[in-house]
């Protein structure tokens, strides 16, 4: 099936590479008008102008600059159909270790950023009575955790409530909010921080046999932005090859 979100509008927030900028294409390979927003401009330039779209510099944790973003997409294109917030980051650290400024701007991009695109959003999407709001939750702080971890599993297991309050305030509006929670995705970020051993080790241990990629979360983050997804609301799709169905190592 070919133009699943033709002509709708969708801004993608963190965009400008890995599973941001996978999603952004799928959007645009099946017809939607894409805006780009993350804090790496050349990337995300870079990004738009290869799927015709338009780029915005956005700070996703700043309120103005998200109600900036939409607010331009409205006056460019009279409307947004579709919120994808994709943006976030993950230093380690141990627990006792980590810094009370690095907890805090975990939780600003990370938490703080989905509400903010939540709440920009929902406000145009109520009027429209009609919108699609996906979050890229994680599999780490829902269902599992690694060490180093802790601000990052906190980040996305709030994100994983929001998604619920969210999805309940907007029935009423024809709005659904939905999430996808990706396991390891064999992006740039992963092969410049992890040794061929880790991604070795990781792939082993999951039962498909691989990492996935962007492309594979992107075609869930697409049918819950379609109509195909339109009775489905305050929930997540998880995207990890099996990684969290085993029991045991053996």
């Amino acid at each position: 099936m070919a133009g699943r979100v033709a002509e709708r509008v969708a801004v993608v927030l963190g965009a400008a590479r890995g599973i941001g900028a996978g999603i952004a294409e799928r959007l645009a390979e099946e017809g939607a008008r894409v805006v780009v927003g993350d804090v790496e401009d050349a990337l995300g330039e870079a990004v738009a102008a290869r799927l015709g779209g338009v780029y915005r510099h956005c700070d996703i944790g700043e309120p103005t600059a998200i109600e900036a973003v939409v607010a331009a997409t409205v006056e460019a294109f009279g409307r947004v159909d579709i919120m994808v917030q994709n943006a976030g980051i993950f230093p380690l650290n141990e627990l006792v270790d980590i810094p009370v400024e690095e907890w805090d701007r975990v939780l600003r991009v990370n938490l703080r950023g989905s509400f903010l695109a939540c709440q920009a959003a929902m406000r145009v999407m109520r009027g429209q009575a009609y919108g699609r709001i996906v979050l890229t939750s994680s599999i780490t702080g829902p269902r599992v955790v690694p060490p180093a971890h802790a601000h990052y599993a906190a980040s996305k297991a709030g994100i994983n409530g929001l998604i619920r309050a969210a999805a309940l305030e907007g029935a009423a509006f024809g709005v659904t909010v939905n999430g996808v929670e990706p396991g390891n995705i064999m992006t740039e970020g992963m092969r410049a921080e992890r040794s061929d051993d880790y991604i070795a080790a990781m792939a082993a241990s999951i039962p498909l046999g691989e990492l996935g990629t962007p492309r594979d979360v992107a075609n869930a983050v697409l049918f819950l932005a379609s109509d195909e997804a339109r009775y489905v609301t305050g929930t997540t799709i998880v995207v990890d090859g099996g990684q969290i169905l085993p029991e045991s190592k053996s």
